[in-house]
């Protein structure tokens, strides 16, 4: 498609883009790189929000432990391998904000038996080799790794973490977490990035249908390795489903920091209708400020991470067009909704974390802390707060409900019966953003949305796999 939308120079883009992009923001959280006390929260029986902790379980006299859990002090220590500075920067340290509200409310009401929760970060800029580097370092002082940023860096570690029987807990939708070959040590939870994609291009496809486009087509472009590129298998698996012709694929192609300008040039001379763009929110600025200089329009979208509020923020040359043209995908509901679960978020956010961002990341955190939780109250009860017990515990989890704050998961039974299909669709509010009524700069349209394309697929391994 195209309008005559007006020119916008690459300069002007690249001031979004260096506003978005990773490396040159603080934190929006103070997770230190070293040991942290903790902070907690947890989800009620009846889903209204927060636990009133573990006193209706007796406690018990035995407990085995190994590492990362010292009854004599009253401590239970979990890793964090956290990109709070790299390529994800903004993200992770959003969700470690969210992880610290958790778990300092989960410690206000007695944390686990007693037993008090402390976080140890570390800042692993997104490089793989600081991720295995910080394993070896702490993997003798957790019982667990509560979040563990980035697919290749968890992948790096993988084999350890069985070899040495240790949980954790991955920041990354990569598909190949729903595979029992790759997750027996890890808690998995979300949407798969090529689920994600079949979603939101079968959603795209029907509205573009809807305009009075007959045949839309589309164009694909996304970092290399398993984020861009599980991303990318998942588009043309709807492509090939949908009968969409792929007009433009520049999967694996973006790399930051790099000049990404020429694919934003190649997609606007495709003349595609629906573009999908897998990267963060600076590389993305770059490619899509290039495109819409030319003139060009289409319905674009992309994996959740490749959103960033500062596309749509009021000092953004790109939000008006942001606004019309591009549909956020995310794996949970946004902060802004109106149940019991998000209010006690809200509230728990507003009492521990008054001077932080209200974003939609903050979830995320929440999420892992919630899983984590979990898995350590059921060893507790089972006597066995050993590293290996951890996980016993965690694999036991038949169903964990949320509260509402993100769909159900289990981990027992099949791959296919256990695969996340749904995605939260928003559009982009420059205006709730610049009014302070929304933190994150969408507003919901399609909740809990599954595409036709994603609800047939049989998952059988990973769309992509990894090396």
């Amino acid at each position: 498609m195209r309008t005559r939308y007006g020119c916008l120079t690459l300069m002007v883009v690249l001031a979004v883009t260096a506003a978005s992009c990773g490396g040159t923001e603080e934190p929006a959280t103070a997770a230190p790189s070293t040991t942290a006390a903790a902070v907690t929260t947890v989800v009620s029986d009846d889903g209204a929000g927060v636990d009133e902790g573990d006193d209706a379980q007796p406690a018990r006299t035995t407990i085995a432990t190994d590492a990362g859990v010292d009854l004599e002090a009253g401590v239970i220590r979990v890793g964090m391998l956290a990109d709070l500075t790299g390529a994800f920067g903004p993200l992770a340290s959003l969700i470690a904000a969210g992880a610290g509200v958790y778990w300092a409310d989960v410690n206000a009401k007695g944390g686990v038996h007693g037993l008090q929760v402390e976080l140890i970060y570390r800042d692993t800029v997104y490089s793989v080799d600081n991720h295995v580097q910080f394993y070896e370092e702490l993997k003798d002082q957790v019982v667990a790794f509560g979040h563990s940023t980035g697919s290749p860096h968890t992948v790096a570690i993988r084999e350890d973490l069985e070899a040495d029987g240790i949980l954790a807990v991955p920041f990354t939708w990569y598909s190949g977490w729903s595979d029992p070959a790759l997750n027996a040590n890890l808690m998995s939870h979300g949407t798969p990035y090529c689920i994600e994609a079949m979603n939101l291009i079968g959603y795209l496809s029907d509205l573009a249908k809807s305009t009075g486009i007959a045949n839309p087509t589309l164009a694909i472009a996304g970092f290399p390795g398993d984020y861009g590129l599980d991303s990318a298998a998942g588009a043309l698996l709807a492509a090939e489903a949908l009968g969409m012709e792929v007009v433009h694929d520049a999967s694996g192609k973006v790399i930051p920091g790099q000049d990404n300008a020429p694919i934003g040039n190649a997609i606007a001379q495709s003349g595609a209708d629906i573009v999908w763009v897998t990267a963060n929110a600076g590389a993305f600025a770059e490619i899509y400020g290039s495109a819409v200089a030319q003139g060009f329009e289409a319905l674009w979208s992309g994996a959740a991470p490749t959103w960033s509020p500062a596309l749509v923020a009021p000092d953004s040359p790109i939000k008006d067009a942001i606004d019309r043209d591009y549909y956020v995908s995310s794996y949970f509901p946004p902060l802004t909704d109106d149940t019991p679960g998000m209010a006690a978020v809200r509230a728990l956010v507003d009492q521990y974390a008054p001077d932080t961002p209200r974003n939609d990341y903050l979830i995320e955190g929440f999420i892992e802390g919630m899983i984590l939780f979990e898995a350590l109250k059921r060893a507790y009860s089972s006597g066995d707060m050993t590293q290996a017990g951890v996980v016993a515990a965690a694999k036991s989890i038949e169903e964990l409900d949320f509260g509402g704050i993100a769909p159900n998961e289990s981990y027992v039974g099949s791959a296919n019966d256990r695969l996340q299909r749904k995605v939260w669709i928003s559009r982009p509010d420059p205006e709730g953003l610049a009014a302070g009524t929304t933190g994150t700069g969408t507003r919901l349209t399609d909740p809990a949305y599954t595409h036709p394309v994603a609800a047939a697929f049989v998952f059988e391994e990973a769309c992509y796999k990894l090396a």
